[in-house]
């Protein structure tokens, strides 16, 4: 098991809310989940505190990791452990290049490796062929002035270069428009290897007719409630969240 969250409570330091209320989620090496649920539903929370962010505190439960116990983990040590998380709004960065930026991440995440900045450098330009990036792109400052679409596009050369193990893609889709979305799509499952797994959160399932996602999650009130296939986003794309009274009684999902 790569990812197993267990009974995972947590809630908002600054005014001390509840937000996840028990969640269970369990991911092996290669695999794609969804997680879909209404808005504020604590489904971006959930991808936070995996990650580490201090602006949460878990209140019971564990994150393990390849069987490890991250929670005492700070957000750039459980980074070097293989996770990785893309930005629903990612920040701009003046002053410093991509290159720059995603040659020395590299070499912090990858110590162990001797590999020379040169070397780096080829395969970055490699990649950006590979998604449909101009060379140039990597001489702009990280997100300064770019557009929606190139900051997504910006995420997906970040996750690949870096190559971690767990990937977790926040809305990615979002703001995108169809030819944007359909480069993104394509570039995830052409780059995706067998060894990386996927958690990606999304309102929509438009991105998933490209991405043939292992699970999906249904996330309400700090729970997942339920777990289906593709034809689970398919159903709630259609007919929205009431369907979940076809599969469980609305009381007992409350309870979940």
């Amino acid at each position: 098991m790569l990812l197993e969250v267990k009974n995972l409570k947590a809630k908002v330091i600054e005014d001390n809310k509840d937000i996840l209320k028990g969640v269970n989620l369990n991911i092996n090496p290669g695999e794609i989940h969804v997680l879909m649920g209404p808005n504020g539903s604590g489904k971006s929370t959930l991808s936070n505190v995996i990650m580490g962010s201090p602006k949460f505190e878990v209140t019971d439960g564990e994150i393990l990791f390849n069987g490890e116990n991250i929670l005492d983990l700070d957000t750039n040590e459980r980074a070097k452990k293989g996770i990785f998380l893309t930005f629903q709004h990612p920040q701009e960065i003046e002053g410093v290049k991509m290159r720059q930026f995603l040659i020395n991440a590299y070499r912090h995440m990858h110590s162990e490796e001797k590999v020379s900045p040169i070397e780096l450098n080829k395969r970055l330009i490699k990649l950006c062929e590979e998604i449909n990036i101009k060379p140039e792109f990597l001489d702009r400052y990280v997100n300064s002035g770019f557009s929606g679409g190139e900051k997504k596009k910006s995420e997906i050369l970040q996750l690949f270069f870096l190559q971690p193990k767990l990937v977790i893609i926040d809305e990615i889709d979002s703001g995108l428009d169809v030819d944007a979305l359909r480069d993104v799509a394509e570039a995830i499952k052409k780059l995706k290897n067998e060894d990386m797994s996927i958690l990606m959160i999304t309102h929509y399932q438009r991105i998933l007719k490209y991405l043939h996602p292992d699970f999906v999650h249904v996330y309400v009130d700090g729970r997942i409630v339920y777990t289906g296939d593709a034809k689970l986003a398919e159903e709630i794309e259609e007919k929205g969240y009431t369907i979940l009274s076809e599969y469980v009684d609305v009381d007992t999902v409350k309870e979940w």
